[in-house]
């Protein structure tokens, strides 16, 4: 049927057009022949006019059909994929806004994510409020401040303490509490993600990381004084991990490198960041509460790809501005940077 429907669609086209053919053609041949009718008296350029509109006119015609031809690509509905909740942790500083501008317009590829942002901060500060409220992404904007005691000084190495687990776990208690007011078992479909704002993506990694079921891994660049750390694999099981340090550890990953079903973090509601781990173990610390090490799911080809790297701004030296400051000539302070 479909086959006979092709060939009285190709018929009727090549008719029409060979009729529309024939019917320019004598057009052409009376434009230097005399007639006494007043319509045929139009000047040349008129009828040339007339002639390469009804050209245009076909032209769209046989678009029009070429297209009706070629099946529809069909796409799933955007509501039929899983949302991917990122919560991200971050703090004031110079290249804040940087950051968060290069994290926001990865997100804005991802179809359905919603974005956790939540500020180390007594309060949320105008500069994120802004930047979320014309950023297009779904978004949610929290903020809890780190406790004294856990706050990294000046000139503290980044490894001293572990940083943003107040954060993470305020993302994960607004979590729990949002989800139980989703009605239906739609309201457990999900996946958690926990990306810094100075990290680098790749669009890749999301839909990678969508299917999870309970928690899935995959290799980060450029982290833990390698060119990679990586789950590795055998037979379609993690077996163990390509780490420089401390391979016990009972997950020797970073942050970056899993993602956990909101499924799983429901089913939990104790499983969380412990902010007094010892130096490395952060992750473990929320991870051993969720799953077993022969339990993970390993993405991104079987852990041979790396689709997210560890990536840090490097501190702005500001000794001009300082000294600028210093002669009243400083950078104008209502300009948000």
């Amino acid at each position: 049927m479909a086959a006979r429907m092709k060939l009285k669609l190709k018929t009727v086209f090549v008719l029409y057009f060979m009729v529309s053919l024939m019917g320019l053609i004598y057009a052409l041949m009376q434009l230097g022949q005399h007639c006494d009718c007043a319509e045929h008296d139009l000047p040349k350029d008129r009828a040339i006019s007339r002639l390469q509109e009804e050209l245009y006119r076909l032209q769209g015609q046989i678009r029009q059909l070429e297209k009706a031809k070629q099946p529809e690509k069909k796409q799933p509905p955007k509501s039929s994929l899983s949302t991917i909740f990122v919560i991200t942790p971050t703090y004031a500083r110079l290249v804040q806004k940087a950051e968060l501008t290069r994290l926001s317009q990865t997100f804005l590829h991802v179809p359905q994510l919603h974005w956790i942002l939540v500020e180390d901060s007594p309060r949320k500060t105008p500069l994120v409020s802004n930047f979320l409220m014309k950023s297009g992404l779904t978004y949610t904007h929290l903020n809890v401040p780190t406790a004294k005691e856990r706050k990294l000084q000046e000139g503290d190495p980044s490894w001293l303490k572990p940083r943003g687990v107040e954060q993470r776990n305020e993302g994960l208690r607004w979590l729990r509490e949002d989800r139980k007011t989703e009605p239906g078992d739609n309201g457990q479909q999900g996946v958690v993600y926990f990306a810094d704002d100075d990290n680098t993506y790749s669009l890749q990694l999301f839909e990678e990381m969508r299917s999870t079921q309970r928690v899935s891994v995959w290799p980060v660049g450029l982290v833990g004084g390698m060119k990679f750390e990586s789950p590795v694999v055998e037979g379609g099981k993690v077996v163990r991990f390509h780490t420089g340090w401390r391979p016990s550890r009972p997950f020797p990953m970073d942050m970056a490198g899993f993602a956990v079903s909101l499924r799983l973090v429901l089913a939990n509601p104790d499983a969380c960041f412990d902010g007094e781990a010892p130096m490395g173990f952060l992750e473990s610390s929320l991870l051993k509460g969720l799953v077993t090490a022969d339990e993970l799911e390993p993405k991104a080809d079987n852990c041979t790809k790396v689709l997210v790297w560890h990536t840090r701004t490097e501190k702005p030296k500001m000794k001009r501005e300082e000294a600028l400051q210093v002669q009243g000539l400083g950078s104008d302070p209502a300009v948000e940077v």
